[in-house]
């Protein structure tokens, strides 16, 4: 069997659950993460550079004889961290797990992504895409649209550039706030405005080696930081795998109507795309509609997706590098999987950070992914908005969700602060 050197880029809890997942595999030799966490440290060689250092990462990889990369975040991915390896004759033959800039662009341009979705007839909400130039246009648009309003920074915003309104006023206000004041940076240079679905979301997770796929397990996760969905979007509080009101009636809707057509319209589109692709849904009534897609893992599902695959997650990834992913059967979990966010204090918004953290279990039922934690002289400390996600297996979510709270009881640090209520809508 062939033995792997393999280095995780990013540094958050999907990173942390990768490490975790990778350092159980037979083909993994020796494990790498840049630039990691504290958690990632008792797990890989955490290497001290940026995500976006491209330079920096090739001679890691050539240094470190890596055989494959596996890209967490999406921010490498739209600056094109496979394309560049691609194009440099010591780096071109390493595979890398994650889209070429062409196909990360799905992330990278909600107005691409809906273009996308438009021309290969994939549901999602009606939509109309704004630059500062046609800000009368978007004006128009909002006065002929129903109530709440949808406006979507077209770039990448870090999980924040959506805005959800009431009132027409304010839509028109908060557009202009976008396109002309820069509210989100470069990334609402374009404004996407689209139709308010209202129902619930999902995620939907697929792996595809630019041929065959595979559909992970379903996931649902929370992103408002207050309870009963309440106040500002974060990067992610919690989330619940299997979904329960995803049956197999619905999951078939899903792949007939969504993931098929998908993979597909890459394929005639010409976009090459070998890595995690993540949809997210919304149901209304039984019918699923593309909110987004995302070219990457999501955090913090996968630390509810890895733990229910029982299948080597190398091994697959490596099947997914050399294009043989139809010679992987899934094998998932029966069992449900949860997980829980501790923050900082402050956090979606300015937060504390520095804080030492107590009561890491050593071992335990369930598993602490870290986030934002950093190593200090044997002390591990707050070092993100998002401290650490608790995880946990059960019968059902809501044994599994007792499992977590019943652990993430036993930490603390100054400041942090959970939801009580995920799953609560299940």
């Amino acid at each position: 069997m062939k033995k792997l050197n393999i280095l995780v880029l990013g540094s958050g809890g999907r990173e942390h659950a990768f490490c975790w997942k990778l350092a159980q595999s037979k083909m993994t030799d020796r494990l790498f993460v840049a630039p990691g966490n504290a958690g990632t440290k008792a797990l890989a060689t955490n290497l001290d550079i940026g995500i976006n250092d491209f330079d920096a990462l090739k001679n890691a990889v050539i240094q470190n004889n890596i055989d494959l990369v596996v890209v967490g975040p999406e921010d490498p991915l739209v600056n094109g961290i496979h394309d560049f390896f691609l194009n440099n004759d010591k780096l071109n033959k390493i595979p890398v797990i994650g889209p070429q800039k062409l196909g990360a662009t799905l992330e990278g341009s909600k107005e691409f992504a809906k273009d996308f979705m438009s021309r290969h007839n994939i549901p999602t909400a009606q939509y109309g895409s704004f630059t500062p130039e046609k800000i009368q246009d978007g004006y128009a648009f909002l006065e002929q649209m129903k109530p709440p309003y949808v406006l979507k920074a077209d770039g990448l915003a870090a999980g924040k550039g959506v805005l959800i309104m009431n009132d027409l006023d304010n839509a028109k206000k908060e557009l202009s706030n976008m396109l002309l004041n820069k509210k989100f940076g470069k990334a609402s240079s374009k404004v996407v405005i689209e139709e308010f679905l209202s129902g619930i979301e999902l995620s939907c997770f697929v792996l595809t080696d630019g041929k065959n796929h595979v559909t992970l397990p379903m996931a649902k996760d929370y992103k408002r930081i207050g309870e009963g969905d309440t106040g500002l979007n974060t990067g992610g509080m919690g989330a619940v795998s299997p979904v329960p009101f995803a049956d197999q009636k619905f999951y078939n809707v899903i792949q007939k109507n969504i993931v098929e057509p998908t993979i597909e319209g890459l394929k005639k589109d010409n976009i090459p795309y070998v890595g995690f692709l993540f949809i997210g849904l919304i149901r209304v009534e039984d019918t699923p509609y593309v909110i987004e897609y995302n070219v990457r893992m999501g955090d913090p599902e996968t630390q509810v997706v890895l733990p229910r695959i029982k299948n080597d997650l190398a091994e697959m990834l490596y099947a997914t590098a050399v294009g043989k992913l139809d010679e992987v059967e899934l094998l998932v979990e029966k069992k449900s999987a949860t997980t829980v966010v501790a923050v900082s204090r402050g956090y979606p918004e300015a937060y504390e950070k520095g804080k030492i953290i107590n009561g890491l279990p050593s071992s335990t039922s369930s598993t602490v992914f870290q986030a934002g934690t950093t190593n200090n002289e044997g002390e591990i400390l707050t070092n993100g908005g998002r401290v650490i996600a608790v995880t946990s297996l059960g019968d059902d979510h809501k044994k599994a969700l007792k499992n977590s709270y019943n652990l993430l009881y036993k930490i603390s640090f100054e400041g942090m602060y959970y939801r009580k209520d995920i799953g609560f809508d299940l």
